[in-house]
């Protein structure tokens, strides 16, 4: 096969899922509000299941439901079969998928589910299918063809479908009012973890943080710089507010015989940048790499007191670059 026939079927499909998707957004109605009314009331847990290619569809939704603050699991319809209908309970929500809505696998939760009043909401392209009248509730998916060339493989189907549940997602992320906090709350290991974590989980605090007052000299700044390790020193008045800094960079520059002899305040760099506990690391990394030629340390505060310090490699142990 030639690169100029991969590139076209690529396009094909790309194409033809494209339409799909046009098409399941032109359908979209009232029963959408419909939907989202009962999975957001619902007490339980949004459990959804499906066979094939539709279940592992399912299993993507569930996942991102339940990092987006709506708690839900995946059922595997033969599993359930042998013993985990027990897991659905009254106050649950179950939504069943089959592009066709003929997959039987999925009679014995729809029976459990009437026997037990437990809400169903169907996705499949077909309302009138054994799925569709068996279930509370629609959602249709579009009748196009698949992207598939014999139009056989779940191709364009399950585009749609995965759409339909990120859709589903989002909407209850908004009716919900999911906050990054939250988002955090849920991710806390990972690359999103470390972007959602705040200046006030890494900062060093109290005895660690290295002050002195705008009286010592610099014989003093020099041992406590020593003594906290962090390679700055902030400067603080009678009031206990931060009024300047000293670095490794300052230090450098005014380097002299009687450097030691010298007040912090005359060395000192004043109203240096500072930041809030609660910004995230990732904007204290951009403040740092912005801010003038670069800086390595800054210190946090609270109405103009240090409450913190944060040196650039406790961001990229945390792993924000």
């Amino acid at each position: 096969m030639s690169e100029h026939q991969d590139i076209r079927v690529a396009k094909e499909t790309i194409e033809q899922e494209i339409s799909t998707l046009k098409s399941l957004e032109s359908s979209l109605d009232e029963n959408l509000t419909k939907a989202l009314d009962v999975l957001q009331s619902t007490k339980g847990r949004v459990i959804i299941t499906g066979m094939g290619k539709s279940g592992h569809i399912g299993r993507k939704i569930s996942a991102t439901m339940a990092s987006t603050g709506t708690p839900s699991f995946f059922l595997h319809p033969s599993e359930a079969s042998h013993g985990d209908l027990g897991m659905i309970t009254t106050e649950d929500v179950v939504v069943a998928i089959s592009n066709s809505g003929e997959s039987k696998e999925l009679s014995d939760i729809l029976v459990y589910c009437r026997r037990f009043n437990v809400p169903t909401i169907a996705i499949t392209k077909n309302p009138d299918s054994s799925l569709g009248k068996n279930c509370d509730m629609v959602l249709k998916l579009p009748d196009n063809r698949e992207a598939c060339p014999l139009g056989m493989a779940p191709t364009s189907s399950t585009t749609a479908t995965l759409v339909l549940g990120d859709i589903l997602s989002v909407d209850l992320m908004v009716r919900k009012g999911f906050t990054a906090e939250d988002f955090k709350l849920r991710h806390p290991g990972g690359k999103l973890g470390s972007i959602l974590r705040h200046v006030s989980d890494i900062m060093h605090t109290g005895d660690e943080m290295p002050l002195i007052n705008q009286n010592a000299i610099m014989q003093d700044a020099l041992l406590t710089m020593s003594e906290k390790m962090l390679g700055c020193v902030g400067i603080i008045d009678d009031q206990g507010c931060l009024i300047g800094m000293i670095t490794d960079g300052d230090l450098r520059r005014w380097m002299a015989p009687n450097l030691i002899e010298e007040k912090v305040s005359k060395v000192m760099t004043k109203n240096p940048r500072t930041i809030s506990p609660d910004i995230l690391i990732a904007e204290a990394v951009n403040i740092m790499n912005t801010t003038g030629r670069g800086i390595t340390n800054i210190f946090v505060v609270v109405d103009r007191k240090p409450v913190g310090v944060v040196h650039i490699h406790d961001c990229l142990k945390a792993g924000v670059s």
